[in-house]
């Protein structure tokens, strides 16, 4: 599994931001081929005090094959262009493989 990281740092309006984003953007990327899960994480703080970003978006695929197809669709060319529209000097995009980890816990 791969999946397309978006950091969001904060914005001056956070009402404008979080209306844009769950009532236009998130709706277009929902409509991306290929996309299995979203999770969006907002930052409560760094362990050096306040963070930078604001919030983290988590968009898992399959595959890095599944993932291009999906970003280069018209449905996520519309996703791209939109986040360009209002978050273009906010957000830093990254690709990345998914290693999943059990932690063993002690049998009680």
């Amino acid at each position: 599994m791969v999946k397309l990281v978006a950091l969001y740092k904060k914005p001056e309006d956070i009402a404008a931001f979080e209306e844009h984003y769950h009532k236009i953007h998130m709706p277009l990327t929902e409509k991306i081929p290929g996309l299995k899960h979203v999770e969006l994480s907002k930052f409560t703080g760094s362990p050096m005090g306040e963070s930078e970003y604001y919030m983290m978006a988590e968009m898992y695929f399959d595959d890095m094959e599944a993932l291009k197809a999906g970003m280069s669709s018209p449905e996520g060319r519309a996703s791209g262009k939109d986040v360009m529209s209002f978050a273009k000097e906010l957000v830093t995009m990254m690709f990345a493989e998914v290693e999943e980890k059990v932690l063993a816990k002690a049998a009680v």
